[in-house]
């Protein structure tokens, strides 16, 4: 098997309708996904004063679950259906995608998340979106090492079900295994940090609700555990003999 190729990125990708399509289709999706998510958490303080419950953080999770789903599903064939800047650094430390491509999917996912958040607010009536924080008696390192564990299961799964070559038809039911991992992850973090596992999904309601009490945890821990995912299954766990050739854009069957 040929080595992993890292590539920075030609330049006529910059401005290759494939790209601009990528990009486009990872903003669109990222949108989709921020709006129904923090969506579920607004709607859920305006139904009930306590929000803490066992019963609310079922509905976040499903609602996560759900939304990811989509996201992923519409995105799937245009750009591989990342939805999440920590999926992508993932991707790029595999040689899975160039770091051209991933910095036009990092401001796509970054930008999408900011517009969900601005329509929440404008829809809402100025509700200030909530993000996430860490909770009561969690340490910032405790934080952040769930964020890492986290994502890493996250990542993994995406990597078994939608980027192995020998994923097979897995790769049919990628988008619900995805959505199914976060939703767990929910369930088992929410309480402690809101477990967010993506960089956008913090970035925008924390921009527009301008919240940035623990802000850095979200994008540090994300990054860690997707980079050791990546770093696991595609150097450790993907076969040697199985070809891989670098898609400098993001294919069909990425």
């Amino acid at each position: 098997m040929p080595p992993r190729r890292f590539h920075f990125g030609r330049t006529e990708d910059a401005i290759h309708p494939d790209t601009m399509r990528a990009a486009l289709s990872e903003f669109i999706a990222t949108a989709i996904f921020v709006f129904a998510a923090e969506g579920s958490v607004l709607s859920l303080g305006k139904l009930y004063k306590d929000t803490s419950t066992a019963g609310g953080l079922v509905l976040v999770a499903i609602a996560h679950a759900l939304a990811l789903f989509v996201a992923v599903s519409v995105a799937f064939n245009v750009s591989g259906g990342h939805v999440n800047p920590a999926v992508t650094f993932g991707a790029l430390v595999g040689g899975r995608i160039s770091f051209l491509l991933a910095l036009y999917y990092w401001i796509a996912q970054l930008l999408g998340a900011v517009a969900a958040s601005l329509l929440l607010r404008i829809t809402t009536g100025g509700m200030r979106p909530l993000g996430f924080s860490v909770g009561p008696g969690v340490g910032e390192l405790n934080a952040l090492l769930l964020e890492i564990v986290m994502t890493f299961g996250l990542v993994y799964t995406v990597y078994a079900t939608a980027i192995d070559p020998k994923r097979g038809h897995l790769v049919t039911i990628a988008p619900l295994a995805i959505g199914f991992i976060l939703g767990a992850n929910i369930l088992a973090g929410g309480p402690f940090d809101g477990a967010a596992m993506n960089p956008a999904r913090a970035f925008g309601p924390a921009l527009v609700g301008w919240r940035w009490r623990h802000h850095w945890i979200y994008w540090v821990g994300p990054f860690i555990g997707a980079g050791i995912a990546g770093v696991i299954y595609e150097f450790v766990v993907i076969p040697q003999e199985v070809p891989h050739t670098h898609q400098p854009l993001a294919p069909e069957d990425y």
